[in-house]
């Protein structure tokens, strides 16, 4: 287990003991006078539960922060409402059966999807290149409580990862999973990330974020473009939402593994391979706004650049 991992599990841990009500939560960055982060450009957004990791990953800092504060504080994760759930009970002799779910929206496979997206950026070593990125969200999502699951191949020549054995050995060396048997089918995977394995819940959710992650509407990016391409379309995809601020280029770089720069270059191959009809960069909020190429008919697109 990573010393990331161990960190976001010992620190939910007391999160998940030490709830509060949702009308008792405030933004603790606000309550500061906002001195976790250079902006000041105002709270906003929902109360989320924010991971900073200070001096160099010698202190780490869990506390309630808006959306607004939480994307604006440097090398900060949010912690996903997955790793926030009760720990499981050991199983009852007299079962109880469990009350019928609605069917998750749109918005909730996109929440999902960003939440583990954010989680992962907590993670993973900061140079995970972008199709192992791609890869440990897919296991993430679909994983089991007890943190198995098996990837057909069929999966894997979707997202064109089939074949790619320097990707699970780079999650391998990251002590994230275990390096599974690459020659069975369909792959048989154990993942050993602490904080999956106490605080998997809401495993249907998760499976249609997965799939959701798969064709990110409206932000698909075309079968050819690379894991990079595909991994910063699916970024901006998962936080196309007319709710709450527009994301910071350094929030999409942290969640991409790139840097700003680098961020920025594959934008404009975005726009290039028309998966984006344009985007900005407004540098004195940094935030970033985006518009998605050629919607289909009748259906309005709805993005945070329709805000700016």
């Amino acid at each position: 287990m990573s010393a990331r991992s161990a960190a976001l599990a010992h620190l939910a841990c007391h999160a998940s003991t030490d709830v509060l009500p949702g009308h008792l939560r405030i933004c603790q960055c606000r309550e500061r006078g906002c001195s976790w982060h250079p902006r000041h450009r105002g709270c906003g957004g929902p109360v989320l539960l924010a991971l900073t990791r200070d001096h160099g990953g010698r202190t780490w800092r869990l506390a309630d922060a808006c959306a607004a504060c939480a994307a604006a504080t440097s090398h900060t994760a949010i912690v996903p409402d997955t790793v926030l759930g009760p720990r499981r009970s050991r199983r009852s002799s007299c079962a109880v059966a469990p009350a019928p779910l609605k069917k998750p929206s749109a918005s909730d496979e996109r929440l999902r999807v960003r939440e583990m997206l954010a989680y992962l950026a907590a993670a993973l070593p900061r140079f995970t290149s972008p199709g192992a990125r791609l890869l440990a969200l897919q296991c993430a999502l679909r994983a089991d409580a007890h943190g198995r699951l098996r990837v057909p191949h069929g999966l894997l020549r979707s997202v064109r990862l089939c074949g790619r054995t320097e990707l699970w050995q780079e999650l391998a060396q990251a002590h994230w999973l275990h390096l599974p048997d690459l020659k069975s089918a369909p792959v048989a995977v154990q993942l050993r990330d602490a904080t999956l394995l106490d605080y998997a819940v809401g495993r249907r959710t998760r499976r249609r974020a997965a799939h959701w992650a798969l064709h990110p509407d409206p932000l698909a990016a075309h079968a050819a473009a690379t894991p990079a391409e595909h991994l910063t379309a699916l970024a901006l995809a998962a936080h196309t939402t007319a709710a709450g601020p527009a994301p910071d280029l350094a929030t999409i770089a942290r969640l991409c593994g790139h840097s700003p720069q680098q961020t920025a270059e594959l934008l404009d191959r975005l726009v290039a391979t028309r998966t984006l009809s344009w985007w900005r960069h407004h540098r004195d909020t940094d935030e970033v706004h985006w518009q998605p190429a050629a919607p289909s008919r009748g259906a309005a697109a709805i993005t945070p650049s329709s805000t700016g």
